[in-house]
Order: structure tokens, then sequence, then C-alpha cells
């Protein structure tokens, strides 16, 4: 395998494990900083708009860079962000050290997806995607289990020293291994959000923003909503957020290799039907830990299976804007974690903590029914193109 893709998943695997840990010590923190859970949920929901509205920024204003630089630059920012959460006395600090991490995953993750995507032939694109997502996937099989592992033997800091310890780590592996990348032309952002004029580009970004929406409605207050199985203990949490990390890792895996033979539609089709029925069922499934464990087995699944796919309908929709649209796909992602903590905290006060779920699974549909409306414009769009091909062959 190359061993470029390697690299950059390691620090992938750095970014993902504080996206994904801080969901299982939420309660935690709420205990410990004297907040409500919804209060504290919003680490989560910060460290995703951050991100969200400052990685096109970014990428514009930084597109002179070469690719090693704002790597390294991006985890040293990743680093101080989490090392002062591990340290901050006051909510206030916490917040406002979420906003900060964010801004160094902005820098790392559209580089890293869009430099491995550059590093090889169109025809293993998606696999390349795959490799380098695979460091997220990864990290919610591995690191965001121990990290809430870690927060359990001691508290919720452990935790964000854990996560700061992966980040020098990933740092370091990127200094080492990862040779130069040269920087990329330069892009305005006006350039960058140029492509959302395009219905097809736009439709298939509200289907990323609304889907995970609704799977990290659910993510995000997972240590609430699955209290039921869990008793509250930090090991059982752990250990479910573990399969579902190997469930996302197979899922993300097996989608590279099932979108390069079959295409993108049927996967984004599948991939949503099956997440939307499961969410449905969460408030009953929830209730048992056979039944919470096998759903946690196909969100994982879906919910990472979607990625790669969309990534590769947009890819394929404008190949020489590969970097802005993955940019776009990414800051779409991280809008809909976001606006996750936001919906699951409202879901929590209005409904109640195990019928997060219905919602989520709303919002799942509403993904579903944005990428038929962007298959049949795409539909559309390919037909009127061999219409004039297939009239010159007969004349």
């Amino acid at each position: 395998m190359d061993r470029r893709l390697i690299v950059l998943a390691a620090g992938m695997f750095a970014i993902g494990t504080d996206s994904f840990v801080v969901a299982g010590i939420l309660p935690q923190v709420s205990q410990s900083l004297g907040v409500s859970i919804g209060v504290a949920g919003q680490m989560v929901t910060l460290y995703a708009l951050s991100y969200a509205l400052l990685s096109p920024v970014i990428a514009a204003m930084l597109a002179h860079w070469p690719r090693k630089r704002l790597l390294l630059a991006g985890l040293a920012v990743f680093v101080a962000g989490n090392l002062i959460t591990a340290l901050a006395p006051t909510i206030e600090w916490v917040l406002a050290s979420r906003l900060l991490a964010g801004l160094g995953a902005a820098m790392f993750s559209p580089t890293a997806t869009a430099a491995g995507a550059s590093l090889v032939p169109p025809e293993k694109r998606a696999h390349a995607l795959a490799v380098v997502i695979a460091g997220l996937t990864s990290a919610t099989a591995l690191g965001s289990p121990i990290g809430t592992f870690i927060g359990g033997l001691g508290d919720w800091r452990g935790t964000m020293w854990f996560v700061t310890a992966v980040g020098v780590a990933a740092g370091a592996a990127v200094y080492a291994l990862l040779p130069h990348i040269p920087a990329l032309p330069a892009v305005t952002l006006r350039q960058r959000l140029a492509p959302l004029k395009d219905s097809r580009v736009l439709l298939t970004l509200l289907t990323t923003l609304a889907a995970y929406s609704g799977l990290f409605a659910v993510y995000t207050y997972i240590g609430v909503s699955f209290d039921r199985v869990t008793g509250g203990k930090p090991d059982v949490l752990a250990g479910l957020l573990l399969l579902w990390g190997l469930a996302a890792t197979v899922g993300n895996l097996g989608a590279g290799k099932l979108t390069d033979r079959y295409g993108s539609r049927a996967i984004i089709y599948g991939a949503l039907a099956a997440a939307t029925v499961n969410f449905a069922l969460l408030p009953w499934a929830t209730a048992h830990l056979w039944s919470a464990a096998l759903s946690i087995v196909v969100w994982g699944l879906c919910g990472w299976g979607l990625i790669v796919p969309q990534q590769h309908r947009l890819i394929s929709l404008a190949p020489a804007s590969a970097p802005l649209l993955l940019g776009l796909n990414s800051a779409a992602l991280y809008v809909g974690v976001s606006a996750a903590g936001v919906i699951g905290a409202a879901s929590i006060g209005l409904l109640d903590r195990h019928h997060i779920g219905l919602v989520g699974a709303a919002l799942l549909a509403t993904g579903l029914v944005m990428a038929w409306l962007a298959d049949r414009l795409i539909s559309k769009e390919q037909a009127h193109v061999r219409a004039p091909a297939v009239g010159a062959t007969a004349g």
C-alpha cells in the first residue's frame, strides 16, 4: 500500500479521535464543570462549526503553501487547541479551545483528502480516498473507545491529554515520512465557492449536510441516549464505540471498493435507506444490549459507507475542481455535525433522550430525497451530453 496514503491516514486518525471521543465524555464534563449536558455538547458543535466555516477560507488563503507545510501547521494548531482543553478551568475556556482545535482540523483534513486523491490514477481514486478516510474510521474503532476508557479510569482531562499525544505522534509521522507535495494553483474564495452554482453539486452537498446532521444528532449524545444498556458504565460505552468504529472501518473500505466497481449511486441510496430505517428503530433498539449492538453495527456501516461515494460523485461532476469540492463536502459534513449538537440538545428537551433517533431518521430521509434529486439532474445532464454524440454518429 502507498506509504504516503498511510501517513495521511495517520493524521486523519488524530483528527478523528478528537472529533468522536468527546461524545463519550460529555457526562463527565457536564458534572465536572457544573453545566448541563446540552451546554457540554456544544464542545462538539463549536469544534465542527469552526472546521466547517474555516476550511474553505483556509484552503483559499493558504493554497500557495506546500502541502506538507500546511499539514504540519494544521496539526500544530490542533495540538495546541487540545492542550488548552486539557488544562481549561472553566467551560468558557473549554469551548474556546474547541474553536482552535477545529481550526487545526480545517487546515489538515481537506488538504489530506485532496492530496490523497491527487497521488493516484483516476481509476484508483475512490480506494485512495477510502485509505485516507480510514484514519477517521480507525479513530472511531480505536481512538474514541480508548479515550472514553481513559476518561472512565480518571477524568475527562485524561482523555484530552490522550488526544493531544495522538496529535503529536501524527505530526511526527507526517514530518518524518511524508515527502514534499507541491502547492496547488492559487484559488480565491469566490472561485472555491463557485461550484455551488451547479445544482448537482449543491444537492450532493445538501445530502451530506442532512445525512450527517441526522447521524451525529444521536452520536453527540450517545452517552445518554444509550444509557439503558450502558448503565452509565464507561467500559460498556467504550465497547459500543469500539463496535461502531470497527463497523465504520469495514463500511468505509468496503464502500471504496464497491464504488470503484459499481459507481456511487447504488451505494449512496443503500446507505441512506438502511440508515433511515435503523435510526427510526433506535427508541426501541437501545432498550436491549443485543439490539443496541446490532443498531450500532448498521449505523457504522452505513454512516461511514456514505462518505466515499459522496466524494466520488463530486469528483466525477468536476474532476478539475476536486480539491475545491472535497473541501466543500468536508465543510458540509461538519456543518451537519455542528448542527447535530444543537438538534440533539433540542430533541432531548422537547422529546426524550431515547427518541433522538426519530429526529435523526427524519434528517436521513431528507438526505435520501436530496440524493435522488441530485441523481435526476446528473442523469438528465448525461442524457443531454449523449444525445448530440448519438446524432453525430447517425449522421
